[in-house]
């Protein structure tokens, strides 16, 4: 047992999704930090100052923050329009490979071309 699991935990697709969530994990923070610093204080100045973060009813002792669900909204298009145009660059750089034309193949060696012209000239004898 604990041989496959060293099998699977080695296999190149682990290892690439495992590296796969890091870096998304990363982007994350980077896009939450895009709108919570960057695009909602803009929206709020918009909006006449109003802090989205801070936006909640609070019934009792228990409070419904709907800003932080609005942000949160904000995050996922952003998170989601960037994956967007990764993945169009992407396919982009992979129909230009694709549509590239084939490399002319390379031309036989010296000595297969005289053998050929010596089999040519022989069928011409004949």
């Amino acid at each position: 047992m604990l041989k496959e699991f060293k099998e699977f935990a080695l296999r190149g697709n682990v290892i690439d999704l495992a590296i796969g969530v890091v870096i998304g994990a990363a982007f994350n923070a980077i896009v939450t930090s895009l709108v919570a610093d960057v695009f909602m204080p803009i929206i709020g100045i918009l909006t006449g100052g109003a802090d989205f973060s801070k936006l909640g009813y609070k019934f009792g002792e228990s409070v419904i923050a709907y800003g932080k669900f609005i942000q949160a909204v904000f995050i996922f298009i952003i998170t989601a329009f960037a994956l967007f145009l990764f993945v169009k660059g992407i396919n982009a750089l992979r129909r230009k490979e694709q549509n590239k034309p084939a490399a002319a193949p390379a031309p036989p060696p010296a000595d297969i071309q005289l053998l050929t012209e010596i089999r040519d000239l022989l069928k011409r004898q004949q």
